[in-house]
């Protein structure tokens, strides 16, 4: 149990990231018996409406409200929240481009541990955090000894934690006095969409999506076939772009689309962060690979290994037979 906890809540127009939700239960998880604080920082209604969702997941919401907040920057929360939290303070952070930008420079300023891309962890005594990382692209899972006694600031992997269930009822306390005077040099612009394509893969229900593990490109056609007996759109993860296989508007990832289904088939994908950060609402996940030790297991429902050009092949063929 650790007395000053606190999670960064992501928010977009009004609405909470499922990383909210993650990393509440996350907190409940490591720190057994604590209160996690959200803290939201933004302007405008769509902050006010964010606060209002955060205070029905967690028992107190700290609300920053500025000018200089209204797109989420690193350069002004790193001298908000080393001014706002309390000496000791534990942090969680989602591990997106945002937590990866704040979270060394918070940790130096608040001189605490520094843990990023957790997966895991065992619960913490107050002292100590065991956190649980993945090496060398997954192969190797590290356990870390982390001194928490003077502070923490954690970053944790996009569905490495179920999201926890919404039912709190919690008050929001206003400090956005502390936002006062940040005046970042880095500022917004303008958000530039990516050209689309033939199909927008951000509305499907049922996504499959393809990987490295294909092997060669005229092995597409397998991975198409199943896609149209299942009727779902078929994705990518970005070696694909890159190869020029697929175009860039089927590329599931932090660089590519953000998609929410109710089911998600993931074939010779191995499951980076990257790819991961850009699957949202807790689908039900089956993952194809050869590698038994493949990182998109950690994040799946179903898991099977096994070579996809055998296993597809016969998969469409019950499909079709089912239908």
């Amino acid at each position: 149990m650790v007395a000053n906890l606190f999670v960064l809540v992501a928010h977009k127009d009004g609405h909470l990231d499922d990383s909210a939700l993650e990393l509440a239960a996350a907190a409940a998880e490591l720190f057994p018996g604590s209160s996690p604080v959200a803290l939201t920082a933004g302007n405008g209604p769509s902050l006010d409406a964010a606060c209002q969702e955060a205070a029905g997941a967690f028992a107190e919401v700290w609300k920053f409200a500025d000018a200089a907040l209204a797109y989420p920057n690193a350069e002004a929360l790193r001298p908000l929240l080393t001014k706002a939290l309390p000496a000791g303070a534990v942090v969680l952070l989602p591990h997106s481009t945002l937590g990866m930008d704040l979270g060394p420079g918070l940790s130096v300023k608040l001189g605490a541990t520094y843990a990023p891309d957790l997966i895991g962890g065992a619960p913490s005594d107050g002292t100590t955090l065991t956190a649980v990382r993945q090496e060398f692209n997954g192969q190797v899972c590290a356990h870390v000894a982390c001194d928490i006694s003077k502070g923490a600031v954690l970053t944790v992997r996009s569905g490495a934690y179920r999201p926890a269930a919404a039912g709190a009822a919690g008050r929001i306390v206003d400090h956005s006095a502390d936002a006062q005077g940040i005046t970042p040099r880095r500022r917004f612009v303008e958000v530039i969409q990516a050209e689309a394509g033939d199909i927008d893969i951000t509305r499907e229900d049922v996504i499959v999506s393809v990987g490295r593990g294909i092997g060669e490109q005229e092995n597409l056609p397998l991975v198409e076939e199943l896609a149209e007996a299942m009727g779902a759109a078929l994705a990518c993860s970005r070696p694909i772009v890159d190869a020029k296989w697929l175009e860039k508007a089927r590329q599931v990832g932090t660089s590519g689309q953000t998609v929410k289904p109710k089911v998600y088939l993931a074939l010779g994908i191995s499951g980076s962060f990257q790819h991961l950060g850009g699957i949202k609402g807790n689908p039900f996940m089956i993952a194809v690979n050869k590698n038994p030790k493949a990182p998109i297991f950690q994040a799946a429902s179903v898991g099977v290994v096994a070579d996809l050009l055998e296993l597809v092949p016969a998969l469409t063929e019950l499909v079709k037979k089912g239908r």
